[in-house]
């Protein structure tokens, strides 16, 4: 198997890491904290005709090997100012949605402890969305080798400008965490601009001795899509007298929410992850349900896994009435019709996996996923007569903290 030129993010990877090493060990204050992740992955299809990716990513893997999917560099910088206030920073390197390796700024907040029980932080926060948005990106973090698309894959953004304040009381079973957020929150999707605007939301998680975990969660906001593309079309919709499937097509300021419940158990050695989760949105994005459940079992330094997990999509959102009583309004009725289908989300995936903790704060990984589309569902680089095929993806990866 032959490496493409998308190794070379493997290089720069190393020599941060490594640069970076050094700058934390050289910290001697105690005020001040330098620390980090990394990810060094390689992933290969057995098809050529599309690229499996991360949701929002403009390439990924196919036959030849990639080491864009999965490979991210995440520095964390932390200062304490005293028993009251204290501030993080987290720079994070990956292959982004503008189809570049670059860093950006993940986190960037201040925090106040008001109280034991209460705490308010201010700035730019992971989108608490899912049940390890907190520490999706850090791979050492997770059991699995990335979290399963199926889910995380229907949030186009990853983080929100804005505050949050959380508070924490003991139930006698187990802790009690009530999060409540808003802000606003702008990425790149495929090259596509997205921004989330009036975001609010509320998380509640229920921690209990037993190693039980539970959580609910919903968020809402206001969408926008900047999409040329899509505009032109809703803009030549609204000159015909099917101006209201222009108008459910407008992707400016539309409403959007994500809700979710998790539920996660580890006793030691069995460890069981599961979440369900819907998204709703009021424009040509779909509706949509995902779940999975992932169950691993530990034998020392060994952990091998196994997951399940499928997206679908429940509604388009869109009723297309245009009719084809002209060759020109037939071309529009099939631009419209292709428009829709190339969002919709549909796909199962089945995934085997084991992880070794080979050395401390090391892990690697090697997990096969079985994806069965429903047309493109999360692929990228879409060639004909790919129309749904079932893809392997055999994926490697070693994560690190420092």
């Amino acid at each position: 198997m032959k490496l493409t030129p998308r190794q070379r993010v493997l290089p720069a990877l190393i020599a941060c890491l490594l640069c970076t090493g050094a700058a934390h060990a050289a910290d001697p204050t105690g005020s001040f904290t330098v620390s980090g992740f990394a990810t060094l992955g390689l992933v290969k299809t057995d098809t050529d005709l599309a690229q499996y990716a991360i949701a929002g990513q403009t390439r990924g893997a196919d036959k030849d090997i990639s080491a864009e999917v999965d490979s991210k560099l995440g520095l964390q910088f932390g200062a304490k100012l005293n028993n009251m206030f204290s501030g993080t920073v987290q720079l994070l390197a990956k292959s982004g949605g503008d189809g570049n390796v670059k860093p950006g700024v993940e986190w960037a907040f201040v925090k106040a402890q008001l109280a034991p029980s209460v705490a308010v932080r201010l700035g730019r926060m992971g989108a608490p969305f899912f049940a390890i948005s907190d520490f999706r990106a850090v791979g050492f973090a997770n059991t699995t080798l990335r979290p399963p698309q199926d889910v995380y894959g229907q949030v186009p953004v990853s983080h929100f400008d804005g505050a949050d304040a959380s508070y924490q009381a003991n139930l006698g079973v187990g802790t009690l965490t009530l999060q409540g957020f808003g802000g606003k929150s702008s990425e790149k999707f495929e090259r596509v601009d997205v921004e989330l605007d009036r975001l609010y939301g509320i998380n509640a998680t229920l921690e209990t001795d037993a190693g039980l975990t539970l959580r609910f969660g919903h968020a809402s906001g206001k969408l926008t899509v900047k999409s040329t593309s899509l505009a032109g079309l809703v803009s030549t919709l609204r000159a015909t007298p099917f101006a209201s499937v222009g108008n459910e097509l407008d992707a400016n300021d539309k409403k959007a929410s994500f809700t979710g419940v998790g539920l996660t158990w580890d006793e030691g050695q069995w460890l069981v992850n599961a979440e369900y989760t819907q998204r709703r949105v009021a424009t040509y994005l779909p509706d949509t349900a995902g779940w999975y459940v992932t169950v691993g079992r530990r034998f020392g330094s060994w952990t091998p896994y196994a997951s399940a997990s499928q997206i679908k999509s429940v509604s388009t959102n869109v009723n297309n009435t245009v009719v084809a009583a002209t060759p020109q309004l037939a071309q529009l009725r099939g631009i419209v019709d292709a428009t829709l289908a190339s969002q919709q989300l549909n796909q199962k995936t089945l995934a085997i996996g084991a992880r070794w903790d080979f050395a401390s704060n090391f892990a690697m990984k090697v997990q096969l996923d079985h994806v069965r589309p429903q047309g493109d569902a999360f692929f990228v680089q879409i060639q004909p007569g790919f129309n749904s095929r079932k893809v392997n993806v055999l994926s490697i990866a070693v994560d690190t903290v420092f």
